[in-house]
This record gives structure tokens, C-alpha cells and sequence, in this order.
């Protein structure tokens, strides 16, 4: 019966120490994930359509291009600074500058409203122009001229298309 009991209280001892070791494993790997979650990553926008991101002044906000090239359009998505939230603005239109390899154009991209977010002309975050030059040229310059949103406007917001302005893509 000791023995017995002997080799009871040495199982129960050798599970314990078992048990603790794979706590303590487990605590060492929580805190070395910790600190590397606590670690600051790389700044990231995601352009929630795929399109050319273009951040004016400090990355308060972004705007979003995006061309289809089959109808010749581009849409242009206001958005929040991490890309990820559509900002409402109340401009009547979106004025911008381009040239596409010494061909200058200025396109006024129109609201559009959109029954099913609610928005409305002059309560919308998106704005799209048609031209057919779209169709066929993927590349260009472009220069958001007298831009308002919210209560900051940016006079002049220079990129490229396809490749933005966004240091931090």
C-alpha cells in the first residue's frame, strides 16, 4: 500500500512538473509575441477597389482612382486617411489637371449619388468623369486642383497614374 501511494504522489508530482513546464513554455511564447505585436509595424493603405491611391497634404484623407478602361471612365473615391472609411463631401465637382505625355486635359469628375449608402449630389464620396482617351491610355500625370474636404482644402495635389503619390501604399 506504500509503494503503492508512493508511486501515486511521484505521478501526480511528474504530471505537475510536466504541466508547468508546458506553462512556462506557453508564457515565454505569449510575451515573445507580445513585444513583437507591441513592435511598430510598416504603415499600410489598402485602396478598397484596387485602385491608385493619392494622399493630399499629410494622409488625413486619400483619394482613390480607379479607371475602367472598356466604358473610359474614372471614378474617384474620397476616403479617410487609413483608406478604409468613404468620406462625404459637398463639392459639386472634382477638377483635375492631366497630361498624358504633353497632351494636356482638365476633367471634371461630377458627383454621383447612390441610393443604396444614401448619398446624394453634394453629399457623396464619389465623383466620375468619362473621356475617351480612358479607353487606351493607362498612364498619365495629374494635378487635383482646389481641393476641399471636411474642413481642410489643398490647392494643387500632384501623382501619376497608375502609381500614385502615397509614400506609404
Amino acid at each position: 500500500m506504500r509503494q503503492r501511494l508512493t508511486l501515486g504522489i511521484a505521478a501526480v508530482l511528474a504530471l505537475a512538473a510536466g504541466t508547468w513546464h508546458l506553462v512556462q513554455g506557453h508564457i515565454r511564447a505569449t510575451a515573445l509575441a507580445g513585444s513583437a505585436h507591441d513592435q511598430p509595424r510598416p504603415h499600410r493603405h489598402h485602396p478598397p477597389h484596387g485602385g491608385t491611391p493619392v494622399a493630399p497634404g499629410d494622409e488625413a484623407f486619400h483619394l482613390e482612382l480607379v479607371r475602367d478602361a472598356e466604358a473610359g471612365t474614372l471614378r474617384v473615391y474620397v476616403l479617410d486617411g487609413e483608406m478604409e472609411n468613404f468620406v462625404r463631401i459637398a463639392a459639386p465637382r472634382l477638377t483635375l489637371e492631366v497630361d498624358r505625355g504633353g497632351r494636356k486635359d482638365i476633367l471634371a469628375l461630377r458627383p454621383v449619388a447612390d441610393l443604396a449608402t444614401g448619398e446624394t449630389v453634394g453629399d457623396t464620396s464619389l465623383f466620375q468623369t468619362q473621356a475617351g482617351w480612358l479607353r487606351t491610355t493607362g498612364s498619365f500625370k495629374g494635378v487635383f486642383r482646389d481641393l476641399k474636404i471636411q474642413d481642410q482644402t489643398f490647392q494643387a495635389v500632384p501623382f501619376g497614374f497608375p502609381e500614385g503619390n502615397d509614400k506609404d501604399p
